[in-house]
């Protein structure tokens, strides 16, 4: 399908599916919001993480191996990676959703989760999957980061909940996010959220910006 926005060859066309990239530190919120969102706005979240952390556990991964040392180091995952498992879980979602109402003739909406980390992901993405419609930021303190993901370490079971690998991810999270959200703000597509609130306090600013997409 051909992109119009962008003047290029995408896998999906902008105008029919929209994708909202969901950033903001680990511990952030950002899968506690898209679980609401997706329940009120028929959003499907892919999580970049999970997909990540699915590939790496099935059998006969090429990737396997390597996603899981990135994981446990706190270190990125190749882009192609990334990307390309987004591209498959995009075309699985638009496939098994074809009767829900926001998803006819080709329609989708996505919340991606914990992408783009940095600018070349960003980029790539852009280009040749799917043009994005906006950045949902959830910005909030290391102090309460931390203290959400230690809580959740003692149930998660995940290799990346321990406090040098949160303290590392804090680090490469805004060296690499800042660039990714600064350029987003030149092309007007980033809404800042403050997500050191209650949930419901910062779900009630997420809903707005998000209907605000759909009432353009």
């Amino acid at each position: 399908m051909v992109n119009s926005t962008s003047h290029k060859c995408t896998v999906f066309d902008d105008h029919k599916v929209i994708v909202i990239y969901v950033l903001g530190g680990p511990g952030a919120g950002k899968g506690t919001q898209c679980a609401r969102l997706v329940k009120d706005y028929d959003f499907v979240h892919l999580s970049a993480g999970d997909l990540l952390r699915a590939e790496q556990n099935r059998d006969g991964s090429l990737y396997g191996e390597m996603i899981r040392t990135c994981i446990r180091e706190g270190n990125i995952v190749p882009m192609e990676v990334t990307v390309k498992l987004l591209e498959n879980a995009m075309h699985d979602a638009l496939e098994s959703n074809i009767n829900r109402d926001a998803w006819t003739d080709g329609k989708g909406r996505f919340l991606i989760d914990g992408f783009p980390r940095k600018m070349d992901q960003a980029l790539k993405f852009d280009e040749e999957v799917c043009m994005a419609s906006l950045v949902l930021f959830f910005s909030c303190t290391e102090e309460v980061m931390l203290g959400r993901l230690l809580e959740r370490s003692k149930t998660s079971g995940r290799e990346d909940d321990n406090i040098d690998t949160i303290k590392k991810r804090f680090g490469e999270s805004l060296y690499y996010a800042s660039p990714v959200i600064e350029y987003y703000r030149t092309l007007h597509r980033v809404a800042e959220i403050d997500s050191t609130l209650s949930i419901d306090e910062v779900y009630g600013e997420a809903s707005k910006t998000i209907h605000a997409i759909f009432n353009k």
